[in-house]
Protein backbone atom coordinates (compact mmCIF):
# COMPACT_ATOMS: atom_id res chain seq x y z
CA UNK A 1 0.00 0.00 0.00
CA UNK A 2 1.59 3.31 -0.89
CA UNK A 3 1.35 6.37 0.85
CA UNK A 4 -1.95 7.90 -1.45
CA UNK A 5 -3.46 4.52 -0.72
CA UNK A 6 -2.72 4.93 3.01
CA UNK A 7 -4.26 8.40 3.29
CA UNK A 8 -7.41 7.69 1.71
CA UNK A 9 -7.95 4.59 3.85
CA UNK A 10 -7.21 7.06 7.03
CA UNK A 11 -9.29 9.15 5.46
CA UNK A 12 -12.15 6.44 4.92
CA UNK A 13 -12.08 5.28 8.18
CA UNK A 14 -12.11 8.83 9.82
CA UNK A 15 -15.33 9.69 7.86
CA UNK A 16 -16.85 6.49 9.43
CA UNK A 17 -15.68 6.82 12.65
CA UNK A 18 -16.87 10.34 12.99
CA UNK A 19 -20.47 9.59 11.78
CA UNK A 20 -20.94 6.17 14.07
CA UNK A 21 -19.87 8.55 17.00
CA UNK A 22 -21.17 11.88 15.85
CA UNK A 23 -22.55 13.01 18.92
CA UNK A 24 -18.88 12.47 20.86
CA UNK A 25 -17.57 14.17 17.67
CA UNK A 26 -19.84 17.33 17.57
CA UNK A 27 -19.17 18.57 21.20
CA UNK A 28 -15.32 18.00 20.09
CA UNK A 29 -15.94 20.63 17.41
CA UNK A 30 -18.41 22.37 19.08
CA UNK A 31 -15.41 22.79 21.65
CA UNK A 32 -12.56 24.03 19.13
CA UNK A 33 -14.70 25.66 17.52
CA UNK A 34 -15.77 28.08 20.04
CA UNK A 35 -12.07 28.69 21.73
CA UNK A 36 -11.04 29.49 18.32
CA UNK A 37 -13.88 31.85 17.56
CA UNK A 38 -13.75 33.46 21.25
CA UNK A 39 -9.99 34.13 19.81
CA UNK A 40 -11.23 35.55 16.99
CA UNK A 41 -13.35 37.70 18.25
CA UNK A 42 -10.65 39.24 20.69
CA UNK A 43 -8.05 39.33 17.57
CA UNK A 44 -11.06 40.62 15.77
CA UNK A 45 -11.57 43.80 18.36
CA UNK A 46 -8.21 44.48 18.78
CA UNK A 47 -7.24 44.62 14.63
CA UNK A 48 -9.99 46.98 14.15
CA UNK A 49 -9.42 49.05 17.11
CA UNK A 50 -5.56 49.42 16.20
CA UNK A 51 -6.37 50.52 12.74
CA UNK A 52 -9.02 53.32 14.42
CA UNK A 53 -5.97 54.16 16.34
CA UNK A 54 -3.31 54.87 13.19
CA UNK A 55 -6.23 56.29 11.42
CA UNK A 56 -6.95 59.27 14.15
CA UNK A 57 -3.48 59.24 14.83
CA UNK A 58 -2.36 60.23 11.39
CA UNK A 59 -5.49 62.71 11.54
CA UNK A 60 -4.44 63.84 15.09
CA UNK A 61 -3.66 67.29 16.01
CA UNK A 62 -1.91 69.41 18.66
CA UNK A 63 -3.35 72.01 20.06
CA UNK A 64 -1.39 74.87 21.71
CA UNK A 65 -3.66 77.11 23.88
CA UNK A 66 -2.60 80.65 24.30
CA UNK A 67 -3.26 82.51 27.58
CA UNK A 68 -6.54 84.60 28.13
CA UNK A 69 -4.64 88.34 27.89
CA UNK A 70 -2.64 87.34 25.17
CA UNK A 71 -2.97 89.66 21.60
CA UNK A 72 -2.86 88.88 18.03
CA UNK A 73 0.56 89.91 17.85
CA UNK A 74 1.26 87.14 20.07
CA UNK A 75 -1.14 84.60 18.62
CA UNK A 76 1.18 85.13 14.86
CA UNK A 77 4.11 85.13 17.01
CA UNK A 78 3.47 81.40 18.21
CA UNK A 79 1.86 80.49 15.12
CA UNK A 80 5.01 81.48 12.71
CA UNK A 81 7.24 79.72 15.74
CA UNK A 82 5.39 76.54 15.27
CA UNK A 83 4.98 76.74 11.75
CA UNK A 84 9.25 77.47 10.92
CA UNK A 85 10.12 73.47 12.22
CA UNK A 86 10.25 71.27 9.65
CA UNK A 87 7.99 68.15 10.64
CA UNK A 88 5.01 70.62 11.06
CA UNK A 89 2.86 70.88 7.69
CA UNK A 90 0.77 73.69 9.21
CA UNK A 91 0.07 75.58 12.35
CA UNK A 92 -3.41 77.79 12.17
CA UNK A 93 -4.03 80.55 14.24
CA UNK A 94 -7.72 80.23 15.70
CA UNK A 95 -8.83 83.12 17.54
CA UNK A 96 -11.05 83.28 20.34
CA UNK A 97 -14.39 84.15 18.27
CA UNK A 98 -13.40 82.08 16.21
CA UNK A 99 -12.85 79.14 18.69
CA UNK A 100 -16.47 80.14 20.21
CA UNK A 101 -18.74 79.69 16.93
CA UNK A 102 -17.03 76.37 16.32
CA UNK A 103 -18.02 74.98 19.79
CA UNK A 104 -21.44 76.35 19.46
CA UNK A 105 -21.75 75.20 16.42
CA UNK A 106 -20.75 72.03 17.31
CA UNK A 107 -22.39 71.87 20.62
CA UNK A 108 -25.77 73.94 20.37
CA UNK A 109 -27.51 72.20 23.22
CA UNK A 110 -24.27 74.05 25.40
CA UNK A 111 -24.24 76.95 23.72
CA UNK A 112 -25.57 79.27 27.02
CA UNK A 113 -21.94 77.96 28.92
CA UNK A 114 -20.13 80.90 27.06
CA UNK A 115 -22.79 83.65 27.68
CA UNK A 116 -22.53 86.05 30.55
CA UNK A 117 -18.45 86.13 30.25
CA UNK A 118 -16.60 89.78 30.51
CA UNK A 119 -14.41 88.23 27.88
CA UNK A 120 -14.00 85.27 25.45
CA UNK A 121 -14.36 82.05 27.89
CA UNK A 122 -12.01 79.87 24.89
CA UNK A 123 -9.05 81.09 24.48
CA UNK A 124 -7.12 81.54 21.17
CA UNK A 125 -5.11 78.81 20.45
CA UNK A 126 -2.85 77.66 17.17
CA UNK A 127 -4.00 74.30 15.67
CA UNK A 128 -0.64 72.67 14.41
CA UNK A 129 -0.85 69.84 11.70
CA UNK A 130 2.45 67.58 11.95
CA UNK A 131 4.32 65.37 9.46
CA UNK A 132 3.85 61.88 11.91
CA UNK A 133 6.14 60.05 10.26
CA UNK A 134 8.98 62.68 9.75
CA UNK A 135 8.87 63.29 13.75
CA UNK A 136 10.02 61.22 16.76
CA UNK A 137 9.21 61.13 20.49
CA UNK A 138 11.91 62.94 21.31
CA UNK A 139 11.40 65.46 18.98
CA UNK A 140 7.92 66.26 19.83
CA UNK A 141 8.50 66.29 23.82
CA UNK A 142 11.53 69.04 23.35
CA UNK A 143 9.28 70.89 20.97
CA UNK A 144 6.22 70.90 23.20
CA UNK A 145 8.20 72.02 26.36
CA UNK A 146 9.63 75.02 24.31
CA UNK A 147 6.35 75.73 23.50
CA UNK A 148 5.00 75.44 27.05
CA UNK A 149 7.85 77.71 28.03
CA UNK A 150 6.91 80.32 26.16
CA UNK A 151 4.88 83.27 28.43
CA UNK A 152 2.42 83.84 25.62
CA UNK A 153 1.10 80.02 25.62
CA UNK A 154 -1.07 78.76 28.61
CA UNK A 155 -0.69 75.00 27.45
CA UNK A 156 -0.53 72.20 24.34
CA UNK A 157 -2.74 69.48 24.34
CA UNK A 158 -1.75 66.61 22.80
CA UNK A 159 -3.98 63.57 21.06
CA UNK A 160 -1.31 61.47 21.22
CA UNK A 161 -1.59 60.77 24.96
CA UNK A 162 -5.03 59.41 24.89
CA UNK A 163 -3.94 57.53 21.53
CA UNK A 164 -0.47 55.76 23.74
CA UNK A 165 -3.50 54.41 25.92
CA UNK A 166 -6.12 53.34 22.91
CA UNK A 167 -2.37 51.37 21.90
CA UNK A 168 -1.82 50.01 25.53
CA UNK A 169 -5.84 48.68 25.26
CA UNK A 170 -5.21 47.33 21.84
CA UNK A 171 -1.94 45.37 22.92
CA UNK A 172 -4.20 43.93 26.13
CA UNK A 173 -6.92 43.10 23.86
CA UNK A 174 -4.11 40.77 21.74
CA UNK A 175 -2.98 39.49 25.28
CA UNK A 176 -6.02 38.31 26.21
CA UNK A 177 -6.85 36.71 23.09
CA UNK A 178 -3.63 34.53 23.22
CA UNK A 179 -4.16 33.44 26.64
CA UNK A 180 -7.56 32.92 26.70
CA UNK A 181 -7.41 30.98 23.52
CA UNK A 182 -4.89 28.98 24.35
CA UNK A 183 -6.48 27.63 27.93
CA UNK A 184 -10.07 27.23 25.22
CA UNK A 185 -7.46 25.14 22.89
CA UNK A 186 -5.41 23.00 25.54
CA UNK A 187 -9.39 22.43 27.06
CA UNK A 188 -10.37 21.49 22.97
CA UNK A 189 -6.93 19.21 22.95
CA UNK A 190 -8.02 17.15 25.57
CA UNK A 191 -12.14 16.92 24.94
CA UNK A 192 -11.01 15.99 21.70
CA UNK A 193 -7.98 13.23 23.16
CA UNK A 194 -11.05 12.08 25.20
CA UNK A 195 -13.24 11.31 22.31
CA UNK A 196 -10.59 9.51 20.12
CA UNK A 197 -9.32 7.68 23.11
CA UNK A 198 -12.81 6.23 23.43
CA UNK A 199 -13.37 5.37 19.93
CA UNK A 200 -9.65 3.66 20.38
CA UNK A 201 -11.55 1.95 23.07
CA UNK A 202 -14.36 0.76 21.03
CA UNK A 203 -11.99 -0.47 18.33
CA UNK A 204 -9.56 -2.31 21.09
CA UNK A 205 -10.14 -6.01 19.77
CA UNK A 206 -9.34 -4.86 16.14
CA UNK A 207 -6.15 -3.03 17.25
CA UNK A 208 -4.74 -5.68 19.37
CA UNK A 209 -4.90 -7.97 16.45
CA UNK A 210 -4.02 -5.62 13.89
CA UNK A 211 -0.41 -5.43 16.15
CA UNK A 212 -0.80 -9.30 15.97
CA UNK A 213 -0.07 -9.58 12.49
CA UNK A 214 2.70 -6.97 12.59
CA UNK A 215 0.56 -3.85 11.40
CA UNK A 216 2.85 -0.93 11.71
CA UNK A 217 1.65 2.08 14.53
CA UNK A 218 1.20 4.05 11.75
CA UNK A 219 -1.13 2.01 9.82
CA UNK A 220 -2.73 1.54 13.20
CA UNK A 221 -2.89 4.99 14.35
CA UNK A 222 -3.68 6.79 11.22
CA UNK A 223 -7.56 7.12 10.95
CA UNK A 224 -7.56 8.22 14.16
CA UNK A 225 -4.78 11.02 13.41
CA UNK A 226 -7.19 11.61 10.42
CA UNK A 227 -10.31 11.47 12.73
CA UNK A 228 -8.52 14.10 15.15
CA UNK A 229 -7.45 16.53 12.63
CA UNK A 230 -11.05 16.57 10.88
CA UNK A 231 -12.53 17.55 14.15
CA UNK A 232 -10.11 20.29 14.24
CA UNK A 233 -10.47 21.53 10.83
CA UNK A 234 -13.93 21.59 10.86
CA UNK A 235 -14.06 23.31 14.54
CA UNK A 236 -11.93 26.05 13.05
CA UNK A 237 -14.36 26.15 9.80
CA UNK A 238 -16.95 26.42 12.15
CA UNK A 239 -15.41 29.35 13.76
CA UNK A 240 -14.50 31.27 10.73
CA UNK A 241 -17.93 31.12 9.72
CA UNK A 242 -19.71 32.29 13.35
CA UNK A 243 -16.62 35.22 12.89
CA UNK A 244 -18.35 36.11 9.22
CA UNK A 245 -21.64 35.63 10.29
CA UNK A 246 -21.38 37.70 13.45
CA UNK A 247 -19.22 40.64 11.47
CA UNK A 248 -21.88 40.90 8.91
CA UNK A 249 -24.40 41.13 11.74
CA UNK A 250 -22.93 43.65 13.28
CA UNK A 251 -21.76 45.72 10.30
CA UNK A 252 -25.98 45.43 9.30
CA UNK A 253 -26.96 46.62 13.25
CA UNK A 254 -24.15 49.03 13.95
CA UNK A 255 -23.22 50.48 10.43
CA UNK A 256 -20.91 53.25 10.81
CA UNK A 257 -21.67 53.53 14.42
CA UNK A 258 -18.34 53.65 17.05
CA UNK A 259 -19.07 49.90 17.85
CA UNK A 260 -19.53 49.19 14.26
CA UNK A 261 -16.34 50.71 13.82
CA UNK A 262 -14.50 48.95 16.76
CA UNK A 263 -15.35 45.39 15.60
CA UNK A 264 -16.87 45.44 11.71
CA UNK A 265 -14.89 48.09 10.23
CA UNK A 266 -12.51 45.50 8.50
CA UNK A 267 -12.49 41.26 8.80
CA UNK A 268 -9.57 39.09 9.46
CA UNK A 269 -7.39 38.69 6.40
CA UNK A 270 -7.14 35.41 4.55
CA UNK A 271 -4.02 34.29 6.01
CA UNK A 272 -5.36 34.75 9.38
CA UNK A 273 -8.50 32.73 8.57
CA UNK A 274 -6.22 30.30 7.41
CA UNK A 275 -3.88 30.34 10.32
CA UNK A 276 -7.32 29.61 12.47
CA UNK A 277 -8.34 26.79 10.35
CA UNK A 278 -4.98 24.86 10.76
CA UNK A 279 -4.67 25.92 14.60
CA UNK A 280 -7.98 23.87 14.50
CA UNK A 281 -6.80 20.66 12.70
CA UNK A 282 -3.55 21.19 14.55
CA UNK A 283 -5.12 20.77 17.72
CA UNK A 284 -7.00 17.57 16.52
CA UNK A 285 -3.95 16.16 15.78
CA UNK A 286 -2.44 16.99 18.73
CA UNK A 287 -5.32 15.70 20.74
CA UNK A 288 -5.21 12.17 18.95
CA UNK A 289 -1.46 11.94 19.55
CA UNK A 290 -2.11 12.60 22.80
CA UNK A 291 -4.85 10.01 23.09
CA UNK A 292 -2.69 7.23 21.24
CA UNK A 293 0.46 7.63 22.85
CA UNK A 294 -2.25 6.93 26.04
CA UNK A 295 -3.65 3.70 24.65
CA UNK A 296 -0.47 1.99 23.53
CA UNK A 297 1.12 2.65 27.41
CA UNK A 298 -2.51 1.15 28.61
CA UNK A 299 -2.12 -1.48 25.87
CA UNK A 300 1.29 -2.35 26.94
CA UNK A 301 0.62 -2.42 30.23
CA UNK A 302 -2.38 -4.92 30.13
CA UNK A 303 -0.02 -6.95 27.72
CA UNK A 304 2.08 -6.93 30.84
CA UNK A 305 -0.10 -7.77 33.22
CA UNK A 306 -1.53 -10.84 30.96
CA UNK A 307 2.22 -12.54 30.73
CA UNK A 308 2.48 -12.18 34.37
CA UNK A 309 -0.40 -14.19 35.07
CA UNK A 310 0.74 -16.59 32.95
Amino acid sequence: MNLAQALAYFLREAVVGLARGWKTSLLAVMTIGFSLFLSGIFLLVSINLGSMVDAWRNESRIMVYLEADSDAADLARVADLIESMPWVRAARPVQAEEARERFIAAYPSMADLLEGWDQDPLPASVAVEPDWPAVNATTLANATTTWREDPAVSSVDDDRDWLAQLEVVTTMLRGLATVVGGALLITAVFTIASVIRLAAHQHRDEITVLRLVGATEFYIRGPFYAEGTIQGTLGGLGAVGALAASFIALQRRFGDGLLGSLVASQFLNPTLLVALVALGAAAGLAGAILSLGREKADSARAAAGWGSEE
